[in-house]
């Protein structure tokens, strides 16, 4: 292991434990991949929102200061949170976009391992997804983590099972699980 998740890892525990300054320095040392994610989530949603990428990372941090969520075990567990984070952001976003809209035809949504060669997609793809996802937490939390790990996160497998505390090959299973409940909870609405 090098420096600097050690060092991360560390100022995670001790951000944990209520010291402003090491949450402060996480965010500097993990701040293009915070970035990235954040790119991620803007051009999932599709449509302009009224954040940017550095807009939305820092209003991901003020939401986890805000919640007093800043005990993380890890580097992957911070990342894994700071997605949802974002995901919830963006999604608060759309719902206040579509308040002031009416109608929309809905599309077919696909769920895609390759975040980055995602199309835009529309509103009401995210919320869709979104809800899915919701009721997909509903019947079986792990299977919503690794979704939101690695669709939403973009974390790798490994970087997952490290996470939530399970072998790869679970993961794997997981993942497939999940796609095939969101393929059909998809097609059904």
């Amino acid at each position: 292991m090098n420096a600097v998740p050690t060092t991360i890892t560390h100022l995670l525990q001790a951000a944990g434990q209520g010291d402003r300054q090491a949450g402060d320095r996480v965010v500097e040392l993990l701040y293009a991949e915070l970035q990235r994610l954040a790119r991620q989530r803007l051009y999932q949603a599709g449509q302009p929102t009224a954040l940017d990428p550095t807009a939305l990372v820092h209003e991901s941090w003020l939401r986890l200061h805000q919640a007093g969520e800043l005990d993380f075990a890890d580097r992957g567990h911070f990342l894994a949170y700071a997605a949802r984070v974002m995901h919830s952001i963006v999604i608060d976003q759309i719902r206040a976009r579509q308040a002031q809209r009416r109608g929309g035809d809905y599309e077919q949504v696909t769920l895609n391992t390759a975040v980055a060669e995602l199309p835009p997609q529309r509103d009401d793809e995210v919320l869709r997804v979104h809800e899915a996802l919701a009721e997909l937490a509903g019947l079986d939390a792990r299977l919503a983590q690794v979704v939101e790990m690695r669709y939403f996160g973009g974390l790798l497998e490994t970087e997952i099972a490290d996470a939530l505390g399970i072998t790869e090959r679970t993961v794997q299973r997981d993942w497939q699980k999940a796609r095939l409940f969101l393929s059909m909870s998809l097609r059904a609405s």
